[in-house]
């Protein structure tokens, strides 16, 4: 079969596509070039720089797969690939140590002032008062995130005599113990207790803008922060501040808002290190990235299973399970949003109604997928999904029952806190037309169409909450397309949801919980 290679990919990933097929070599192609030359492709292999969005893949009538040769997949329309039947897959363990080492470099470097005391040596200044750096030994690292990279990076910080703390909510005490890591329950926890702090999170939605002025203040004045993640979760413009202003001491960035980036308020700081997206930029990295999303594009051509996969909604899922996917990720989310403190032990996945018909293995991991996505650095496949949930002590119980008393099908999804408190929601799709809907949250019936932004709030049920949290958000400029309220019964505890234009700010959220005194308010973003 033809294989376009659109971006430079290693030889070593080269050559194994060319083992069985025919592989062009194309780089450097504007959009317009793209779509002339993707017809009569079967697969498309890119990095980070070609684009393939939904016009790509709908003028590239035979395509079969798009590989992604790294980890992050910003550049590729999953939707729009999975409604073609296109199977993307990536290569998601190819960089973790790069990561981890150049995490490490960094921790070092900025420890001990090795680029700055560099360039003033190579520039004939010999400052060796100037750049008195500071140990490791003995200094807490706090870490959020402890996926593969999070936990490569503790391990290595172990043996400089770190103290390691660290959050990550999906993650089990006994296995962070495993590795000398003491887990913390918030954020702000760690950043009040490190000396040195490195984030391992996934941008999502909730973590975009996560370090911004406010979360600055709460770092001790000598801590320094490292970010060889994703770009936008520090907000920069924030950091420059507070590194010019002495909030905090140091920091080291390698990922930006948008790249590639040659201005930003960080460059030319004495107190920060940057490097242009360096965390996978080995030879070795490099290779691996190749052959394995070389060894993916090669099982999906022959219709095999693709560890890899990203979207396995294209693959053979019955027609009837299929709405289910995306719902059931959904699903996850939201159960992840509302147990903010982190789920601990068995999580259940009720299939009810006709759905229960099915084989619904496929959803019980579309729901583990969405539950992991807010949480793990890694891309979250269909495939990985299990493993991951083993590695945070989560395990996960299927329940079919074909009876369903107000609906066709009922997807129903539980789990329990650290807290000891049991969170269940559950969704429907609603025909025709495949439309989505929330039924329960917190244990109350509700009906609402999921929306990419969306609130929640418990309390107990009075005059005058809709009012006012109608007012609070108009205040804040936060636009409601649509509020249910459910409540099981008057005067009892009730359920707000809303569906929003927009994300809603911390201190928004924050405000309203209280003021309406609601024991629980939740935002969280879907898409």
């Amino acid at each position: 079969m033809r294989i376009l290679v659109a971006d430079k990919l290693a030889q070593a990933g080269v050559d194994a596509l060319a083992v069985d097929h025919q592989v062009d070599v194309n780089t450097g192609l504007s959009k317009d070039e793209l779509l002339v030359t993707v017809p009569g492709y079967d697969a498309i292999v890119v990095r980070s720089q070609t684009i393939i969005d939904a016009d790509v893949i709908a003028a590239a009538t035979e395509l079969k797969v798009v590989g992604r040769a790294g980890v992050g997949l910003d550049n590729v329309d999953i939707d729009a690939a999975t409604r073609s039947g296109v199977v993307v897959c990536n290569a998601p363990q190819s960089n973790v140590v790069s990561a981890a080492e150049h995490t490490l470099a960094l921790l070092l470097s900025l420890a001990r002032n090795v680029p700055q005391a560099h360039a003033a040596l190579v520039e004939g200044r010999w400052e060796r008062s100037r750049w008195n750096g500071t140990e490791l030994h003995d200094k807490t690292l706090g870490v959020l995130g402890l996926g593969r990279i999070g936990t490569l990076v503790a391990q290595r910080a172990h043996a400089f005599g770190m103290r390691l703390v660290a959050y990550d909510p999906f993650v089990a005490p006994d296995r962070a113990a495993r590795i000398g890591v003491r887990l913390v329950d918030t954020v702000d926890e760690v950043l009040a207790e490190a000396d040195f702090i490195t984030i391992h999170l996934p941008k999502t939605p909730e973590t975009l803008g996560m370090f911004d002025a406010d979360r600055f203040a709460k770092m001790k004045s000598t801590a320094r922060l490292l970010n060889v993640a994703r770009g936008g979760i520090v907000v920069e413009e924030d950091l420059a501040k507070a590194l010019q202003d002495g909030v905090i001491a140091g920091a080291a960035v390698d990922v930006f808002d948008a790249e590639p980036k040659t201005d930003s308020p960080l460059f030319g700081l004495p107190n920060a290190i940057v490097t242009p997206h360096l965390g996978a930029s080995t030879e070795e990295a490099q290779d691996r990235a190749g052959v394995q999303v070389a060894e993916a594009v090669d099982l999906a051509l022959k219709g095999e299973l693709v560890p890899s996969a990203v979207n396995v909604q294209g693959g053979p899922v019955p027609d009837a399970v299929k709405p289910f996917l995306p719902l059931g990720e959904k699903l996850g989310r939201l159960l992840a949003a509302l147990a903010e403190e982190g789920l601990t032990g068995e999580v259940t996945v009720e299939a009810a109604g006709a759905i229960a018909d099915e084989d619904t293995r496929v959803v019980a991991l579309s729901v583990i997928k969405g539950l992991l996505a807010a949480v793990v650095s890694e891309p979250v496949t269909f495939v990985n999904a299990p493993l991951f949930a083993e590695e945070r002590g989560l395990s996960v119980r299927e329940i079919s029952d074909p009876h369903s008393e107000d609906y066709v099908s009922v997807l129903r999804v539980s789990g329990l806190t650290r807290e000891g408190r049991t969170v269940r929601v559950a969704g429907t799709i609603v025909h025709p037309g495949d439309r989505e809907r929330l039924i329960e949250v917190w244990d109350t019936p509700v009906d609402v169409e999921p929306s990419d932004h969306m609130a929640f709030f418990r309390y107990e049920d009075r005059p005058g909450i809709i009012g006012t949290v109608g007012t609070g958000f108009g205040e804040a400029g936060v636009n409601i397309a649509a509020a249910q309220v459910g409540r099981l019964a008057a005067g009892g505890e009730a359920i707000m949801a809303l569906s929003l234009d927009e994300a809603v700010p911390r201190e928004v959220l924050a405000a309203l919980t209280e003021r309406i005194g609601a024991r629980e308010g939740r935002a969280i973003t879907l898409i």
